[in-house]
């Protein structure tokens, strides 16, 4: 059996460019495999790491969640939770934060920038944006597991967890498998509709520039047709310089599984009003039935509840005694 683990952060809700380049890859992903089993973490005690509405934390738990579900993700078969439902978690990333140097957190990338955004970060910013990628680590490392997907720009938080378990095992003994993190660029990367030079984000506060997957029809059908193109009227696919209409293709492609060429050449003469018009009518045809879905499980809180808790009694069983083991290695107080 071949265990491959992914956590999400459900900060902000979901957009077109989640689903087609994290979500569905990762079903290719699971489905190459020929036996496996997948732990699909909601990462929610990440999110708290900067401060959060709690309303809307728990409304976007609940969003991802759905969003999983409505994807295709087979709860019975593999693993969804969220992770402040497994105190393994906290308990180990414990142990990790006592076992890495502070020398290790300094070179963080995502702190320093993150820090640079407050004048006064020291007072502003909780020491969780420091130390969670020890928090990050005891999430991979506690199932054993043979894959994690990664995003190219998580390299150091790749390198970080190598090193805690290597560090854990040369201080304490063999303990902790060092998974293989698979590191690829998204399959299919959706860039902002205001803001064709950078990727969809759902943190963004102006949400002008991206597709949610909660956005009724009317209101994708405004955001596309005010996508920022250029002068030109021109329909064809140039990155550098004609970086929205490429986007609009790109997302033309990837919801109608068409070629650029093919897009290109029906709608390579028609004017980008037309060709907008195309795109919104693809993308509302293909989202419609995801948000059927989606909403047959926000709707039912209920269900949604008893997969996560039954997925979190399933990851603690697997988790549990990894951490028993990692803690009377280190010397703790546990019960035999």
């Amino acid at each position: 059996m071949t265990k491959i683990l992914t956590g999400l952060q459900p900060s902000g809700t979901l957009h077109l460019g989640n689903l087609l380049g994290s979500i569905l890859p990762w079903h290719g992903l699971v489905n190459k495999e020929v036996d496996p089993e997948a732990y699909l973490m909601i990462v929610d005690q990440h999110s708290i790491t900067v401060k959060q509405d709690p309303e809307s934390l728990k409304k976007q738990i609940y969003e991802l969640a759905a969003t999983l579900l409505a994807s295709g993700v087979d709860y019975k078969k593999h693993i969804v939770f969220a992770q402040s439902q497994n105190p393994d978690h906290a308990y180990v990333g414990w142990m990790f934060q006592c076992l890495t140097p502070m020398s290790w957190l300094d070179k963080m990338t995502q702190f320093k920038d993150k820090k640079t955004k407050f004048e006064s970060y020291k007072e502003a910013v909780g020491t969780g944006l420091y130390t969670y990628p020890a928090l990050m680590a005891a999430d991979i490392l506690l199932y054993d597991v043979d894959t994690v997907p990664v995003g190219s720009d998580q390299k150091q938080h790749v390198e970080l967890t190598c090193n805690i378990a290597n560090r854990f095992n040369s201080q304490y003994g063999q303990t902790f498998k060092t998974p293989r993190f698979e590191t690829s660029e998204e399959a299919t990367r959706i860039y902002d509709l205001q803001n064709p030079t950078k990727k969809m984000s759902k943190s963004d506060r102006d949400d002008a520039g991206r597709i949610s997957l909660t956005d009724p029809v009317d209101v994708i059908r405004k955001k596309i047709m005010r996508a920022v193109t250029d002068n030109d009227s021109l329909v064809a696919f140039d990155q550098v310089n004609k970086p929205g209409v490429s986007n609009l293709l790109a997302i033309f492609a990837a919801v109608t599984n068409r070629s650029h060429d093919d897009l290109v050449t029906e709608y390579g003469t028609q004017g980008y009003g037309t060709f907008k018009s195309a795109v919104a009518d693809a993308v509302i045809a293909y989202l419609e039935p995801f948000q059927l879905r989606m909403n047959e499980f926000l709707n039912d809180k209920d269900q949604m509840r008893m997969i996560l808790d039954e997925g979190a009694t399933r990851a603690n069983e697997v988790s549990h005694p990894k951490t028993l083991e990692a803690a009377a290695k280190m010397g703790l107080y546990v019960h035999e």
